[in-house]
């Protein structure tokens, strides 16, 4: 029984220590790199919607009118799939939900908001017609005559 070969607890214990402290150290900074390509995917799909409210203006409303989520992702001019793809369309995407309104003539609002704060996503962002992102720490909101406001936003563009 002495030729025994093998690892002995102690030996064991150590390595699964150092695996842990390793995961409590990589964990976090994964975590965070995940929130940072959510945020950058929503300032993507906040351009996405401008391009396509732009396009909607000129081709379907009559270079006054904007169009909701829903009106982009059934525009079937000049592109026969719609303004934009299916999950933007359906509000949300990689953790962050979307939203158009359209307040009043020549005027267009989009958020986006991180579905689960913090976890998802720390910063709200929004555009509207001029085509300037903006970004803050708490929800941005869209007035009737187009102005965002609140969330202590600032231009990111």
């Amino acid at each position: 029984m002495k030729n025994q070969k093998g690892f002995s607890l102690v030996e064991l214990l150590v390595v699964v220590i150092i695996i842990a402290i390793i995961a409590a150290i990589a964990i976090p900074n994964l975590l965070a790199s995940r929130r940072a390509a959510n945020e950058a995917s929503a300032i993507s799909s906040l351009r996405t919607i401008h391009s396509a409210e732009a396009t909607y203006q000129a081709t379907q409303g009559g270079n006054v009118n904007y169009g909701d989520l829903a009106a982009l992702a059934a525009a079937t001019s000049p592109d026969p799939n719609g303004l934009i793809d299916s999950a933007l369309a359906a509000g949300a995407k990689s953790g962050y939900s979307f939203a158009v309104t359209v307040p009043a003539a020549q005027v267009y609002c989009a958020t986006a908001a991180p579905t689960t704060p913090g976890t998802t996503g720390n910063r709200y962002f929004a555009v509207s017609q001029p085509g300037v992102i903006y970004a803050g720490a708490a929800a941005i909101t869209c007035s009737n005559a187009g102005l965002l406001s609140g969330g202590s936003s600032n231009p990111i563009q």
